[in-house]
């Protein structure tokens, strides 16, 4: 990966920073995108931190804008940011929580794919890597806001690999069950977390759909689970 120029949203996370960390250790230029990000956070030479609200196109399409402007291209886009409300039925619902999860899992994303596109299709070896939910496979009562939008990326990136395989760019998902991170093991304390997927090894999926080797790889979900029962 090296002398590639890697963007990566959500790349504070509980995902995001492994897979932040797996491109760095490849000597690729990284541009780690948040709501909020420092240069601290990964205090390497080859990181730069971008503070931008995904879910606001001006602000969105300035961050492509500033990387191109810095940078001169963008070649691997990985898009980890997203979020996750549930336990209401659809009929209890909010706006707030509906509208929330849209920004969340699906406006995000169609705003950096609509602004990195073009400029990923001027690359050699470009690459599209999304973070879907391998939950959002199925319907599940409870999750309907959450699973409607991350059904909906799915979609998305999907037609994003149909309407660019003439320009040789690969887009996928990568569908991860239950994560063990610090926010899914304070949310469900009794879980048994050895079952849970390790954050490393989706990651390591994601670095290996971004490499040369995974170029004949497009439109494809991927399912990653932790541990069988």
């Amino acid at each position: 990966m090296s002398g590639r120029v890697v963007l990566i949203t959500g790349a504070k996370g509980g995902l995001g920073s492994f897979v932040t960390q797996r491109f760095l250790a490849t000597g690729a230029t990284v541009v780690g995108a948040s709501r909020s990000i420092a240069p601290e956070d990964f205090p390497v030479p080859n990181f730069a931190a971008l503070p931008v609200d995904f879910t606001k196109a001006a602000a969105v399409d300035r961050a492509i804008g500033s990387i191109i402007d810095r940078y001169g291209r963008l070649d691997v886009l990985v898009h980890v940011l997203g979020g996750f409300a549930g336990g209401a039925s659809v009929a209890e619902t909010d706006d707030a929580t509906w509208e929330q999860m849209r920004d969340l899992n699906l406006t995000s994303a169609f705003y950096v794919l609509r602004a990195a596109i073009p400029h990923l299709r001027k690359s050699a070896a470009e690459r599209i890597v999304a973070i879907g939910s391998l939950t959002a496979l199925e319907p599940h009562a409870g999750l309907g806001a959450y699973l409607t939008f991350k059904s909906a990326l799915v979609s998305l990136v999907r037609t994003v690999a149909l309407e660019n395989k003439d320009a040789g760019l690969t887009a996928n998902v990568v569908l991860p069950g239950t994560m063990d991170t610090p926010a899914n093991r304070k949310a469900m304390p009794r879980a048994d977390f050895s079952k849970w997927l390790k954050p490393a090894d989706a990651a390591d999926l994601v670095l290996w759909l971004a490499d040369e080797r995974a170029a004949h790889i497009t439109e494809t979900l991927i399912p990653i689970d932790g541990a069988n029962p």
